[in-house]
């Protein structure tokens, strides 16, 4: 255990200290674009499909929650897998990002009446 953490703390300090600034600045937005991608894309697709219900949150909080939403996956996917990019990361970022729409859409709600 001591070893992996060694490893974590030696990683950390090569890609913190080791690293120009640019180029830190551009792993992080690379890291991140997948979060602000679906979050945009789960917020603006479902206003489009929206039928006369009023949402719990407004445009912007519901953007601001997804994307933090999708950021969490995506670093609790850094964490468990120990790597980017896995498919096991994206799946979890697509499902939590949608049920956290469903949840600010309050769906539940409407998901058993018919019109």
């Amino acid at each position: 255990m001591s070893q992996q953490v060694g490893f974590w703390r030696h990683s950390l300090y090569l890609l913190i200290f080791h690293m120009p600034l640019t180029d830190l600045l551009l792993h992080l937005l690379n890291f991140m674009a997948p979060a602000a991608f679906v979050s945009m894309a789960v917020v603006i697709l479902s206003r489009l499909g929206q039928k006369k219900q009023l949402p719990l949150l407004g445009f912007w909080p519901q953007l601001a929650l997804n994307f933090a939403v999708c950021l969490g996956a995506l670093l609790a996917g850094l964490w468990f897998f120990g790597r980017d990019g896995k498919m096991a990361t994206y799946v979890a970022l697509v499902v939590l990002s949608a049920s956290c729409q469903w949840v600010s859409l309050r769906s539940w709600r409407t998901a058993g009446v018919k019109n």
